[in-house]
């Protein structure tokens, strides 16, 4: 079984390159190699218990949202944070309610159960969007308001789904008392979140750890810590441990940049081992049996309960008819509606390997057609600017103490005040460094003499309070939140 596990963990690492030349989403190989390995293919794995890989899938998606919300900076919620999250919340209920009713009507599926299904189906997945916009430039702040929305809209379905199981089962017997425990769950989440949050902080910047790991250590003891306590308080703990993310995520503290890439890594391992476990679930031929249903509630998702959400949330806010198109179209699925899957299943409910099977075929459809064409529909609207130069070397800042400055990746455009002037020509503050200027693949010594060239890429050592000092002196306009990146030190 070791033998086994590297052996997928290795083809699931090699099939990255794959999906990134067809613009596919990753989960959908590493699903197809769980699918290929399970019993309803070679048969190397059994694993039918439904109950565990509910606990498994509940215990990475933990991960995944708090290094969803630890990625999440505060300036892209400032630019949007009113469309995306009125869209991760009433959008993601108006998306269910129309999925719902049309599986109703059009399968003729017990009500309860459709709106179930479209509880499952509700929310767009972080990977995906930031994986297939990573380097995109696109017009307005339509980037910023899909990943702020894709980041924070999964704690919304799972109260749904979870509300909905409940009222199947006979436990939520008013529709006042689910709302009534969905405002509750919010509520505690949000408050338990931040509590723990700050907790965490003091305890980054106070207990002066000799061992680095042990801040590794930490950083996944406080994530479990907010997610185990709102669930003992009877709130939602997802949205508890992302909010928690958000604002660990946001804070200065002592060894920041080591825990942000040993969280990025937890959370992709978990990705991985999330779709290879709903893979081995997934018995195909059973899959097949269903195909028609499942087809139809996907063109039902993607081309009439999400434009509606799109276009009723939107509708007051400065997103002409492309924008609002693209929104629409770019409401991806993919790791939580396959999670939330297995609830049904883990509940005992009589249709819980039916809605297994349709939910397989509604992400499978959204990532391979939406996600393959999501740079062909903005170039088709006119919305897309360009691709960021991705650069060849990095340069990171660790810390293990309290500090002022940080690493900021700047990337010179045909605008910026910076295109052919010398370093020592550019006013930088006295305190400011230039470390190194990334130019095609060279990497280059700066000197005060170095002239800048347009699409170079500067790695700047730079005090908080003077960032803004910075960009001014490089920039000919107001700074683009994608010609940015900011690597924070502790």
């Amino acid at each position: 079984m070791v033998l086994l596990l590297a052996v997928l963990l290795l083809l699931a690492t090699f099939s990255t390159k794959i999906s990134d030349k067809l613009g596919v989403p990753g989960l959908v190989i590493f699903m197809g190699i769980g699918m290929l390995f399970g019993k309803g293919g070679l048969g190397l794995v059994e694993f039918s218990d439904p109950v565990l890989a509910q606990q498994i899938a509940n215990m990475c998606l933990l991960f995944i949202l708090f290094q969803g919300g630890f990625s999440t900076k505060q300036e892209v919620l400032k630019d949007a944070w009113v469309p995306s999250s009125l869209l991760a919340t009433i959008g993601v209920i108006v998306t269910a309610l129309v999925v719902g009713l049309g599986i109703y009507f059009i399968l003729g599926i017990e009500l309860a159960y459709a709106l179930l299904i479209g509880s499952i189906i509700s929310s767009t997945d972080a990977a995906a969007i930031f994986a297939l916009l990573k380097g995109r430039v696109l017009k307005g702040s339509l980037r910023v308001t899909l990943e702020s929305e894709s980041a924070s809209n999964d704690p919304m379905a799972i109260i749904l789904t979870v509300a909905m199981i409940r009222l199947i089962q006979g436990q939520a017997d008013t529709v006042v008392g689910m709302i009534v425990n969905l405002v509750g769950q919010l509520i505690v989440g949000v408050l338990v979140g931040a509590l723990v949050a700050k907790i965490g902080v003091f305890l980054f910047n106070k207990l002066r750890l000799k061992e680095q790991s042990f801040y590794y250590v930490l950083a996944l003891g406080v994530a479990l810590l907010s997610y185990g306590l709102a669930e003992l308080l009877y709130g939602n703990g997802f949205l508890s441990v992302f909010i928690t993310g958000i604002i660990i995520g946001n804070t200065d503290y002592v060894f920041k940049r080591g825990m942000a890439l040993f969280i990025e890594g937890v959370s992709t391992f978990s990705h991985v081992m999330l779709f290879l476990i709903l893979g081995f679930l997934l018995i195909p031929q059973e899959a097949t049996l269903v195909w028609k249903e499942g087809l139809i509630v996907a063109l039902t998702l993607i081309f009439v309960a999400r434009p509606i959400a799109v276009f009723l949330i939107v509708a007051f806010h400065k997103y002409d008819f492309r924008d609002k198109l693209f929104l629409s179209w770019a409401g991806i699925k993919g790791a939580v509606p396959v999670v939330l899957a297995t609830y049904p299943l883990a509940a005992g409910l009589d249709m819980g390997s039916y809605i297994f099977n349709i939910v397989f075929f509604v992400v499978l459809i959204s990532t391979t057609l939406q996600g393959s064409t999501i740079d062909w529909v903005a170039k088709k609207l006119g919305l897309f600017v360009g691709v960021r130069q991705q650069p060849t070397h990095s340069l990171e800042l660790i810390s293990m103490a309290e500090a002022q400055v940080e690493v900021i990746e700047y990337e010179v455009t045909s605008s910026s005040r910076a295109r052919e002037e010398k370093i020592n020509k550019l006013d930088l503050p006295d305190q400011t460094l230039v470390l190194s200027i990334t130019r095609g693949n060279d990497l280059i010594t700066p000197r005060g003499w170095t002239r800048i060239k347009e699409g170079d890429i500067l790695i700047i050592l730079v005090r908080y309070d003077e960032r803004d000092l910075v960009l001014a002196c490089l920039e000919e306009h107001n700074i683009d939140s994608a010609k940015l990146s900011m690597a924070t030190s502790g």
